[in-house]
């Protein structure tokens, strides 16, 4: 029993040190037409516009980052087409890219992102 508490002991020291190593944030971002440089709702073809991120805290390692999307304000009139992609991701930020093609046209779009590296 001793030997068995030990090692669970043990198991939970080490996931907390592996735990307590982490960095994680997040945050939000929208593209419409008041920001800079926004085309994604005119005429047709490629269109892209980027947004600048800039993390509260940096972190000790290049991070991972996971986009999503929670709004899309896009016409009805045509095929719904999207990418939305981190780009530039470093220790103390990293740019979002959204692109539209074709005859789509975005008249805005939210989203959230996730940061998380693992410590030294």
């Amino acid at each position: 029993m001793k030997k068995f508490l030990f090692v669970l002991t043990l198991f939970f020291a080490v996931s907390m040190v592996a735990l307590a190593q982490s960095q994680v944030l997040t945050g939000t971002w929208s593209a419409g037409p008041g920001t800079a440089q926004y085309t994604l709702d005119k005429n047709e073809g490629d269109r892209s516009v980027v947004i600048s991120v800039e993390f509260d805290t940096p972190f000790e390692t290049k991070p991972d980052v996971m986009l999503g999307i929670t709004m899309l304000d896009a016409t009805s009139a045509t095929n719904v087409r999207y990418k939305v992609e981190a780009l530039s991701v470093s220790r103390d930020g990293m740019t979002i890219k959204i692109s539209t093609w074709a005859d789509t046209r975005i008249f805005g779009i939210q989203g959230y992102w996730l940061a998380h590296a693992e410590g030294m």
